[in-house]
């Protein structure tokens, strides 16, 4: 497998000499072709069922995004579960009057919900869909489907139904396609897609029966980390979680006062970021380039290398506060 993996700061600098490297080919424009910039708003890993302050986190974003006058928002999973409780939680999102699109996230079932019960209490069309915006073809899959061979935990697989699915769908459009799932399918460890090289591969065969680059790009969340890979010419941009990092219990640490601890215990176990980070995406074919511009913000107290082992073992140059800005030519 030929992959790159690039910070966004390199991956920017990369792009700008893309005639150079022949690090990217050309958009496939079809359909639309003077359609306006397509722009959107992306938010991932929120986790309203650990943060204490979810609601204000998802209200900066949508403030935000109401501001920019975005053509849609979707959020990359790890949002929600389907309870009561959660219901203000989920009404600061639908205020937002353009398109709102979910991803299912390996978090949104927790307490013993099914997926059934999160995909119609958001109202998605289903646990897997498609749809098309300003000439884009956009596609979410649902990477918790269970394998066979599953032996606990929480699975992460796109099952055979599901490919089927997405290979018919693929071939069914004549549009430049963009592909969101929660869980990466080009990691090979870490919680990632089981299958995710098969599911590449379907990704792969659309563009070479295509002739050309028609699927360029697949956004994930759930790793909480900031990178861009490339894979045989697509784009794998991880977006960080809009709230904290992971640490787990060997380094835990009270960030907040010992009321909220009390009534959040989770958030000893992360370390959060101070204010939330998302992205804002635009597509502009007539131009030539896609672009994220990320917010940044800082950690909450010490940083995960400062509570013990070193930045290289933390993987620091991919573990920020941060979604970091870069540009993609695509023309």
């Amino acid at each position: 497998m030929k992959t790159d993996q690039l910070g966004r700061r390199s991956f920017l600098k990369t792009s700008a000499l893309a005639g150079v490297s022949g690090f990217l080919t050309s958009w496939p424009v079809r359909g639309e072709e003077s359609a306006a910039p397509l722009r959107f708003g992306l938010i991932a890993d929120i986790h309203k069922d650990v943060m204490h302050d979810a609601d204000q986190r998802l209200r900066s974003f949508i403030d935000d995004m109401k501001k920019r006058d975005v053509d849609f928002i979707l959020q990359l999973g790890d949002f929600c579960v389907p309870k009561e409780g959660n219901k203000p939680f989920l009404e600061i999102w639908n205020t937002f009057e353009g398109g709102r699109y979910h991803v299912l996230g390996n978090h949104d079932t927790d307490g013993g919900y099914k997926r059934e019960q999160t995909v119609a209490w958001w109202k998605m069309p289903s646990r897997y869909y498609s749809f098309d915006r300003g000439g884009v073809h956009f596609v979410v899959l649902d990477g918790n489907d269970v394998p066979k061979d599953h032996t606990g935990g929480y699975p992460c697989y796109i099952a055979d139904d599901q490919q089927e699915w997405l290979q018919k769908d693929l071939a069914a459009t004549k549009l430049a396609t963009v592909v969101f799932v929660h869980q990466s399918i080009e990691r090979e460890s870490d919680g990632a897609i089981k299958n995710g090289g098969a599911i590449r591969k379907i990704l792969e065969d659309a563009n070479q029966s295509a002739g050309e680059r028609k699927v360029f790009g697949c956004f994930s969340g759930h790793h909480h980390r900031d990178y861009v890979r490339q894979i045989k010419n697509i784009v794998y941009p991880q977006i960080n979680s809009a709230s904290y990092y992971w640490v787990g219990g060997d380094y835990q640490k009270v960030r907040y006062s010992k009321e909220v601890d009390a009534s959040h215990p989770y958030i000893k176990y992360t370390v959060p970021y101070k204010d939330p980070i998302y992205a804002i995406v635009t597509i502009d074919a007539a131009r030539g380039f896609m672009q994220i511009e990320g917010k940044s913000s800082e950690f909450v107290g010490p940083a995960p290398w400062d509570l013990g082992k070193d930045r290289k073992a933390w993987d620091a140059d991919t573990l920020r506060a941060e979604v970091s800005a870069w540009k993609m030519p695509i023309a």
